[in-house]
């Protein structure tokens, strides 16, 4: 009999590790029935708490470059932040100790006194502590462990904050199952975590790939394609229909790379490589600021920041870094 999985590397060694927000020790809790999961949890006198603010992390003491920290708080310690423990939620178990997460309100937090330093919303350096998840990941202030925890609990909090009524009839559910449900007292109807599937490709012809930017992207930053998988479609059918949309090509065969969750708010991202059949491109403007045929050995310099015009690929972090490496280093 063949070996289907021959040449594949081991679980703890695959390209999924490589990106951030993939590594995640947890034993999870979604199926647990106890009603009593979250305050059981909470009673455990090693009960561990990541806290936020809307979407950033609260951390318990100021981060340091070069220097990993935890970013758990005690239950102690999250009820002297002014924690909401009412909508906690439980993530799981690491070796018995559970591992919870629970919002801030925004009053007990004092704005960051300097954003610009640290990514889009929050500050590494500012008396708050209080950092968004980008920043956490780039600059590698917690384990990669505790990254992926930490991203679990924010798509987590992120879907409970926009799921507090019912699709159904509109009256306000109430959190079940430890956190990975919400139900409805009035017509019953149980609404479960949501997660959106991204595809995000290299599309490649001979020593070339194709590299797109938008206009939000940081300046000279150049990266893979990706949209949205839409409602009864394949990740194949998406990776072609895609790069069709905003570059122009045509795609035939599709090979899957890796997939990276993504916690801006609740998406996973599906790599893949993509054959380029036609090398003519016609990129979307609306969608992109830029698309491009990059060498082999362009984009090697762009990964490790010595192109020539100062373009650059996305952190390490970022899935979109590890399918640029692994295709040119294959």
């Amino acid at each position: 009999m063949a070996d289907l999985f021959r040449g594949l590397p081991a679980p703890s060694t695959g390209p999924e590790t490589a990106a951030g927000f993939t590594e995640n020790p947890l034993i999870r809790q979604s199926e647990r029935p106890d009603q009593n999961a979250i305050a059981n949890a909470l009673d455990h006198p090693e009960a561990r708490l990541l806290l936020f603010l809307g979407a950033d992390l609260k951390l318990p003491e100021m981060p340091e470059k070069g220097i990993t920290l935890s970013p758990y708080h005690s239950r102690a310690g999250a009820e002297a932040e002014g924690a909401d423990l009412t909508r906690a939620i439980l993530l799981g178990t690491d070796r018995s100790i559970p591992v919870l997460a629970a919002p801030l309100p925004r009053a007990t937090v004092p704005e960051p006194q300097n954003p610009a330093t640290a990514g889009r919303a929050g500050s590494y350096g500012s008396p708050s502590a209080q950092i968004d998840l980008r920043s956490l990941a780039m600059h590698g202030f917690v384990s990669p462990q505790d990254l992926g925890i930490i991203g679990h609990a924010g798509a987590l909090l992120n879907w409970h904050r926009g799921h507090g009524h019912c699709a159904r009839c509109g009256s306000a559910t109430a959190i079940e199952q430890g956190g990975y449900r919400r139900g409805c007292p009035d017509c019953g109807r149980h609404h479960f975590p949501r997660t959106d599937p991204v595809v995000i490709m290299l599309a490649v012809h001979g020593e070339r790939c194709v590299l797109g930017r938008q206009p939000r992207f940081v300046e000279g930053m150049y990266s893979c394609l990706a949209g949205f998988v839409e409602p009864g479609e394949t990740i194949e059918a998406a990776t072609r229909r895609e790069l069709a949309e905003e570059a122009g090509l045509t795609i035939g065969r599709v090979r899957y790379f890796a997939s990276q969750p993504w916690p801006f708010p609740h998406t996973l991202m599906i790599g893949c490589l993509a054959e380029a059949l036609s090398e003519t491109l016609t990129p979307d403007m609306e969608e992109l600021e830029d698309c491009r045929w990059v060498s082999r050995a362009e984009a090697r310099s762009m990964l490790a920041r010595e192109h020539g015009q100062g373009l650059f690929t996305p952190p390490p972090m970022a899935i979109a870094h590890q399918i640029i490496r692994f295709w040119v280093e294959s």
